[in-house]
């Protein structure tokens, strides 16, 4: 069977076959072992008792009084060697070698029962055969005799027998069926796994699962639902990203097209051609950091995304960025100072460029005329910490939660030029290098961005 409850069943099965089979032979080496010697001991005793009894008491009808031992249970067998007779019950195979019965009128007992031939306890206890006997001598008005005795097989199943035979039939059938209850009830939730896993390979992530339990199953259960909201999740970030990117690259590529059909006129004045010609610019160089970017996160995005570190002066690097922009901080009119510390940095120095190009043109971008940048690079016992301050338009406590999110703008109006992945890219550049980053805002007072990287030793 392919199903796991058929394979359940199966080898439910063969544990109950194979340990009654173990259970049957362990039992027949303790028959052999122990229990036919002492079985061979006990009818010794019982068969000299009958034969003492007989030599005491001199019965005087000795016929009469073996044939009521056989009444009362037994299969005797009494011979002088020419003259034989039996009684009780009647032996399955009568045949008894010549040399036994003389061993046993010579004055020797006969154990029969403790020499039968090896075999499983069914066929070696109750064997109902003459040579599986106890064979002891007595002399009876002056005559040898040779006594051969052992419990009449048709008594030994009892009531008791019986009933404990029937308890043992019902417990197995009760234990069967319990089993397979069991193993139901164990695959019932399974199968409702599998066919919530069907339907979310089919996006549809609203599939109730209703699986209450504290078990491993239960636990898996939890996992999946876990799991299904995160798709589900992912799923929608997704069509949303899509949705976005799509809108991001059409805007420009409309522009374009709208201004280059704007050109084609024979009589635009150069100032309006000029003027056409810088939008078309600003709307390239926008598609190609849009683009740029989203290579950026699609690689960042990489499980196996490994960074680069190697050891570089930081402070440095912070420096190099400030003099890129010199000329934008010019131009708006804006004050920058720093504060930093000669610090060499184990890093990705190329991913960490983008870090602080970012916050850089957001912090030019969003500040106000003759406003300041203030930038602080500081080495702790075991960190490494780094202030971007501004005193721009600042942000709400609403778009500060929802500033990480890609292509999220806080004010659209504010940010055409940009993309809105910025901060995303940010975060996850510092997070690959285990690093963590805060910003505090305040609407019309200014940004403060913390960022802390921890120490390689």
């Amino acid at each position: 069977m392919k199903t796991l409850y058929g394979k359940f069943v199966i080898i439910t099965m063969l544990v109950m076959v194979g340990s009654m089979c173990i259970g049957f032979f362990a039992t027949n080496t303790y028959y052999h072992q122990v229990v036919k010697a002492e079985n061979d001991a006990k009818n010794v005793k019982i068969a000299q008792s009958i034969a003492n009894y007989i030599e005491m008491a001199k019965p005087l009808d000795l016929d009469n009084y073996l044939a009521t031992l056989g009444d009362i249970g037994y299969q005797i067998y009494v011979t002088t060697g020419e003259e034989e007779r039996f009684f009780g019950g009647q032996y399955r195979e009568q045949a008894l070698p010549l040399w036994v019965v003389e061993h046993v009128l010579g004055g020797e007992i006969y154990h029969g029962m403790r020499d039968f031939p090896k075999a499983t306890f069914v066929t070696g206890f109750f064997a109902n055969e003459l040579i599986n006997t106890i064979g002891v001598p007595f002399r009876y008005n002056e005559q040898s005799y040779a006594l051969f005795v052992r419990p009449d097989i048709r008594l030994l199943f009892s009531e008791v027998h019986t009933i404990l035979a029937g308890l043992v039939l019902v417990m197995t059938i009760l234990s069967l069926l319990a089993m397979l209850l069991f193993a139901k009830a164990l695959i019932r939730p399974i199968t409702k796994l599998t066919a919530a896993t069907h339907q979310l390979a089919h996006e549809k992530f609203d599939t109730p699962l209703d699986i209450e339990r504290a078990d491993e199953i239960g636990q898996l259960a939890k996992s999946f639902t876990i799991m299904t909201e995160k798709l589900q999740e992912n799923n929608r970030i997704r069509k949303e990203f899509i949705s976005n990117v799509s809108h991001d690259f059409q805007s420009p590529l409309l522009n374009i097209q709208g201004y280059v059909e704007l050109l084609k006129n024979p009589l635009l004045t150069e100032k309006e051609r000029q003027e056409y010609a810088t939008i078309i610019e600003l709307e390239t160089k926008r598609l190609s950091t849009l683009t740029k970017q989203l290579l950026l996160l699609t690689s960042l995005d990489q499980s196996t995304r490994m960074i680069k570190r190697k050891p570089y002066r930081l402070d440095e690097q912070l420096k190099e960025a400030i003099r890129k922009y010199r000329w934008q901080i010019e131009e708006a009119q804006l004050q920058l100072t720093y504060k930093m510390e000669q610090i060499t940095y184990v890093g990705d120095a190329e991913l960490l460029q983008n870090v602080w190009d970012n916050l850089l043109t957001n912090a030019i971008k969003y500040n106000k005329v003759h406003g300041q940048i203030y930038i602080n690079l500081q080495e702790k016992a075991n960190s490494i910490n780094i202030l971007i301050e501004d005193s721009g338009i600042g942000m709400t406590p609403e778009q500060l939660l929802k500033v990480y999110e890609r292509f999220y703008r806080a004010d659209t109006s504010r940010t055409k030029q940009g993309t809105g992945l910025g901060l995303s890219i940010v975060r996850e550049i510092i997070e690959l290098h285990e690093g963590t980053i805060r910003m505090v805002s305040t609407i019309n007072a200014g940004t403060k961005i913390y960022i802390q990287f921890p120490k390689l030793l």
